[in-house]
């Protein structure tokens, strides 16, 4: 990617994230770029065009960044992967000082119900998560460290619900409290499908 096209993202998702996309004006990406109306236009056809890019690089990162290192790993047990990314999202919420929430959610809150086409890149972003804890919870299951009345689907979308509600508490509170005793609460939730040889001592 050009520098130029990244330094727009950039600028944009800086933007964004403050002031909401309704709220972020052409001008105001192109005067924190620094960059001129016809570079702009060489790179994105319109402000919604840059919209998708900025989307598409923040699951890209998420993807490359999160779920790939946790769920790929072959160290790790599926519960354990499912534990690491509960901690990943706790220690994102503490390094970020409780500010900015996610930015998945809160462009999917701001948009869903006026762009249909950013709603529908924005729950592939949901299902992506959604789906790679449920294939850990599957093969948890497979193995047997997972009870056979589990049901991993139901409650890959219980943790992605409950950890994206949390997340917007963590950011309206501004304590990290909230974060850390839901993935607490997520935990020996999971506890109570556990195999009887699973359960940790």
């Amino acid at each position: 990617m050009s520098p130029t096209k990244q330094l727009l993202i950039e600028a944009a998702s800086r933007l964004i994230c403050i002031h909401g996309y309704s709220n972020t004006s052409l001008d105001d990406i192109l005067r924190e770029s620094g960059v001129g109306k016809g570079n702009f236009y060489h790179y994105f056809k319109s402000k919604e065009a840059l919209g998708f890019a900025i989307i598409d690089q923040v699951i890209g990162k998420f993807s490359e960044k999160v779920l790939e290192p946790v769920f790929s790993s072959y160290e790790l047990s599926p519960l354990e992967k499912v534990g690491r990314f509960l901690d990943y999202v706790v220690a994102a919420q503490r390094r970020k000082g409780c500010v900015g929430g996610c930015p998945i959610g809160n462009l999917a809150m701001e948009l869903s119900d006026v762009h249909e086409g950013f709603r529908q890149r924005l729950a592939e972003v949901f299902c992506l998560w959604q789906e790679r804890i449920e294939q850990a919870l599957g093969q948890a299951k497979i193995e047997g460290s997972l009870s056979a009345q589990a049901d991993p689907q139901r409650l890959a979308h219980f943790l992605v619900a409950s950890l994206e509600g949390a997340i917007l508490l963590t950011k309206v509170t501004k304590e990290i409290g909230v974060m850390e005793q839901c993935a607490k609460e997520l935990t020996r939730h999971l506890d109570l499908y556990r195999s009887p040889a699973a359960v940790p001592a």
